[in-house]
């Protein structure tokens, strides 16, 4: 197992912008930067061991900071937080207090606001090759960032291991009781490059989160039974979807809250890679990427709609504002904590 650290890359306001690769025997690179806990690239063998990058950013990381990259509102590849997805009406209410947020998706918030957690520099806290990759990154949102209360401390870690998986785990205390749901925004491309509407998906849910058409749950939950939704069993993205939509929705997983398990499954017949999803989140969005729309990226190409998927396992969107959902509200004394792992192979 191997851990190497970039030189200094640049620096990105004041403080100094990092890549760290991770790699195993099998020929699996990760690469991570402490600007937004990115995920720069995920390098795997395919079935006829040519290597391929599987995840969507860029080449340079100092791209991750234009102007034009951010007003994408993409997250490539980034960690996504205070709160991932949407808080409907950039508002909610916490002890008898409102608490108005930023609205950088008016009328709601997204994925944290106008400078969330992927925007951040992360503080290296540790890392090692021994005995498997290991990097762990911290930030501390101060009280009043975009809104929320609180000094919220996180730590994230990245661990390579030997069968292929990448296991992330995040941690967060706070000092004041504050809304919590982090994610990580991967877009994955298991062909490395053109669109993923071929790609085969299985989700391990039998409902889905209702939502209204600004893609707000609305705190209905859903049956996916005789719904273009329902990936139970496995089956091709463009066989029963929408073509001009394209997915993005909320599926609540067929296991016990907290505990965990298989989510999401997802393999291409042009490379023969396949991933697997496994969390202790209680849903997973799976997002097809209508909206991408990013210029001069890897390879010095585009990113247009579809071009690649995530599955964002998360708590219920929106949960702050719908009592009947699980709570995401971190207290003093708690740990938040949340796990995931993406696991390669070929098929």
């Amino acid at each position: 197992m191997l851990l190497v650290q970039s030189p200094v890359l640049f620096q990105h306001q004041n403080e100094d912008i990092f890549l760290f690769t991770l790699k195993n025997s099998n020929g699996v690179e990760v690469s991570i930067s402490n600007f937004g806990a990115i995920i720069r690239s995920f390098i795997v063998p395919d079935s006829s061991g040519n290597l391929r990058d599987i995840v969507l950013g860029f080449d340079q990381m100092e791209h991750y900071t234009d102007q034009s990259y951010l007003e994408s509102n993409s997250y490539l590849g980034a960690i996504v937080g205070r709160y991932a997805n949407r808080i409907s009406n950039s508002v909610f209410e916490l002890d008898s207090e409102l608490y108005p947020i930023s609205s950088n998706h008016p009328p709601h918030q997204l994925h944290g606001g106008y400078e969330g957690f992927d925007r951040k520099v992360w503080k290296l806290e540790s890392f090692s090759g021994v005995p498997e990759a290991r990097l762990v990154l911290s930030y501390l949102s101060k009280d009043g960032e975009e809104g929320f209360p609180g000094n919220l401390s996180v730590r994230i870690s990245f661990e390579l291991k030997e069968n292929n998986e990448l296991f992330m785990q995040t941690e967060a205390s706070t000092d004041k009781a504050s809304p919590v749901n982090l994610t990580h925004h991967d877009y994955f491309n298991l062909n490395g490059s053109g669109t993923i509407e071929t790609h085969f998906v299985e989700i391990a849910a039998s409902f889905y989160l209702g939502q209204h058409d600004d893609l707000v749950p609305n705190g209905e939950i859903l049956t996916l039974q005789d719904t273009s939704y329902d990936f139970r069993s496995i089956k091709r993205i463009n066989r029963i979807w929408d073509p001009e939509k394209g997915y993005d929705q909320s599926f609540l997983l067929d296991k016990k809250y907290k505990e965990w398990g298989k989510a999401a499954m997802a393999y291409s017949e042009n490379s023969g890679i396949k991933l697997e999803v496994f969390t202790d989140e209680p849903t997973v969005q799976f997002y097809t990427g209508k909206h991408l729309n990013n210029t001069g990226v890897k390879g010095g190409t585009n990113y247009s709609a579809f071009c690649g998927l995530c599955f964002e396992t998360q708590h219920h969107t929106n949960a702050v504002n719908i009592p009947n959902f699980p709570s995401t509200i971190l207290r003093p004394g708690e740990i938040y904590r949340s796990r995931t792992s993406y696991k390669v192979s070929n098929c």
